[in-house]
């Protein structure tokens, strides 16, 4: 895949979340949610060892996917991801520093953020797309609003709280995607299960995408 910004607007624009997963799973989780359907897949640095599940995630399945860091609030974490394969680097919140670090590596950044002027902010200082944390504060209203003046090619991806139900209002305001965390993987939930849910939100983000 290109190391370009684009690569947020993927052909499903759907990001698994692995928080608490461990090196020792993160290859057989990755790929049943890539035969799930999903092409961005995101290990988060409060896991256990998440550099080693990065690396064994970009061994298997590298090639298939924009593979991430989440939870990133450090420039040394940057660094630390790109050596194992990042080419992702997802915060809870925007920091100039994190998304310079990123930039500067052709790695994707996208910080989270809640505020026009967080946002215009991220974006002036090179951020690749924006994503807007936590979704059940932001409703699909004020999606509608900062569409209208935000660059009209900037991925603007939801997360938290977000689930089949309410995909489509969210896409019709002017989303370009959305982040799972617990309803794809969560820690002892068993490889089909993982395969299933991320298969069914993907044909549930394909129909509301028609319905938009």
């Amino acid at each position: 895949m290109d190391d370009s910004n684009l690569q947020l607007a993927a052909s499903i624009p759907l990001f698994a979340i692995l928080r608490g997963v461990t090196p020792s799973e993160s290859a057989d989780v990755a790929k049943a949610i890539v035969a799930g359907g999903f092409e961005i897949i995101e290990v988060t640095m409060n896991s256990s060892a998440p550099l080693d599940s990065v690396a064994a995630i970009h061994e298997a399945c590298g090639s298939d996917i924009l593979l991430g860091v989440g939870t990133v609030t450090g420039v040394d974490q940057v660094e630390a991801a790109e050596k194992a394969g990042a080419r992702l680097v997802v915060s809870p919140n925007f920091s100039s520093a994190v998304v310079a670090a990123a930039t500067s590596r052709k790695m994707a950044a996208l910080p989270g953020v809640m505020t026009p002027t967080e946002m215009f902010a991220a974006l002036e200082a090179g951020a690749s797309g924006l994503k807007i944390f936590p979704a059940e504060l932001v409703t699909p209203a004020v999606i509608r609003a900062v569409r209208a003046v935000l660059p009209p090619e900037t991925p603007i991806y939801v997360v938290g709280g977000i689930n089949a139900g309410n995909m489509k209002e969210y896409l019709q305001a002017g989303a370009t995607g959305f982040g799972f965390g617990g309803s794809v993987y969560k820690p002892g939930k068993p490889l089909a299960d993982i395969e299933r849910d991320a298969r069914s939100l993907v044909k549930a983000y394909q129909e509301a995408r028609v319905a938009a």
